[in-house]
């Protein structure tokens, strides 16, 4: 569904991404594990379009999406829920829901998918004219991934969603990201929390300073030694 194939990015002089590759196949949950400033997040924003990349190829469903707008990249369905939620504060959880579908036309659908999301996170229904900013940290990042949805994505990227959130509410969120994964979607997963992501994820990579230093089954990679040492306090 998505290839990823030699990517190279620069911020300025620093070689951000340093030829990742990567393929995410359609209806797999595939984890993306590394410190902070290994590039997760630049890999995410470059497929998105919010960053340009200095040579490499990016394809979705067999397109080049390499140097299309942001717009048109969401339009062929591909969607990112950003790091730390980026919820719009002073609107309601239903004003932000609604913002997810703002590249679409087809009011009844979008109806029908605002009810989607609040049978998946009830608790949006019972905030519905509540201001997003007043929501705890937990239901705010329920209220990210429901916008994102209202999108319609074939992939859904996730930018650290467990980032901050009491260990209870991580659980949570690791339920939801499996529910929606049973649902038919498929998934590329940031995570800090490299344990909680390697035992839901199907496939998964490693990236170290710009580049993919390890890669494999979620399955395989949790029971690796190296790995368990540098990410899993092992």
């Amino acid at each position: 569904m998505l290839k990823v194939k030699d990517l190279h990015v620069y911020y300025g002089g620093i070689h951000a991404l340093q030829g990742v590759d990567m393929i995410v196949p359609e209806g797999k949950i595939v984890t993306l594990i590394g410190a902070n400033g290994a590039g997760k997040s630049t890999t995410l924003r470059t497929i998105t379009g919010l960053v340009k990349p200095k040579s490499g190829s990016i394809e979705f469903m067999g397109q080049p999406i390499v140097g299309k707008p942001t717009l048109e990249i969401v339009k062929t369905g591909v969607t990112l829920v950003p790091e730390g939620r980026q919820v719009f504060p002073n609107l309601t959880v239903l004003e932000n829901i609604r913002l997810g579908a703002y590249a679409r036309k087809d009011k009844a659908g979008i109806k029908k998918d605002i009810e989607w999301v609040y049978e998946l996170f009830p608790r949006l229904k019972e905030r519905e004219w509540q201001m997003a900013g007043t929501l705890s940290g937990g239901e705010q990042q329920m209220l990210a991934v429901g916008r994102a949805l209202m999108s319609r994505p074939k992939l859904l990227m996730m930018d650290e969603p467990s980032l901050g959130l009491a260990p209870l509410l991580v659980q949570d969120i690791f339920n939801i990201i499996k529910f929606i994964h049973e649902q038919g979607m498929t998934i590329l997963l940031i995570e800090q929390n490299a344990h909680a992501a390697l035992k839901i994820a199907d496939y998964g990579y490693v990236i170290e300073t710009g580049r993919v230093v390890l890669e494999g089954k979620g399955s395989e990679l949790v029971e690796n030694e190296a790995i368990q040492k540098a990410y899993l306090g092992g």
